[in-house]
């Protein structure tokens, strides 16, 4: 029987405005790559429990469609597997009223580091969610 790989959950949500337009008048790029980034890099830190968590590697970047002003876009990231010391991830974006694609990316990976920035094993094996470390955290205050 086949893995079946975790549903991307669509969270994040981003107002194409004029300052991050580009001269042909649709979203730049690079802004929608740091973006994705910075949402990448708190999942990442949110799932391994550390807020050392540094980009390692990303995959082919595939712009499917330009959003433009006022277009709602909403970035989707899950975890698809966790290594000794890393963690992958995919995103995909999309138009949040049509749904339409504008990007994909199949691998984002962060690797955990300790406070002098080395590579340190993070125990991890499965996505958590915020409702099971809130109530792990209130059951350790208890």
């Amino acid at each position: 029987m086949e893995a079946q790989e975790p549903e991307l959950k669509f969270r994040t949500r981003r107002w194409v405005k004029p300052e991050d337009l580009n001269p042909n008048h649709t979203l730049f790029g690079g802004s929608l790559l740091k973006w994705i980034d910075e949402e990448a890099v708190i999942y990442a830190i949110l799932q391994l429990n550390n807020p050392r968590v540094v980009t390692k590697f990303i995959s082919e970047i595939n712009f499917i469609s330009a959003p433009r002003l006022g277009d709602i876009i909403e970035l989707g990231i899950v975890a698809t597997d966790f290594g000794r010391t890393s963690i992958t991830l995919k995103c995909e974006v999309r138009n949040k009223i049509t749904h339409q694609p504008v990007l994909a990316i199949e691998k984002l990976v962060f690797v955990n580091v300790d406070e002098n920035g080395k590579p340190v094993p993070h125990g991890k094996t499965a996505i958590t969610f915020a409702r099971d470390r809130l109530n792990n955290d209130a059951a350790t205050l208890n």
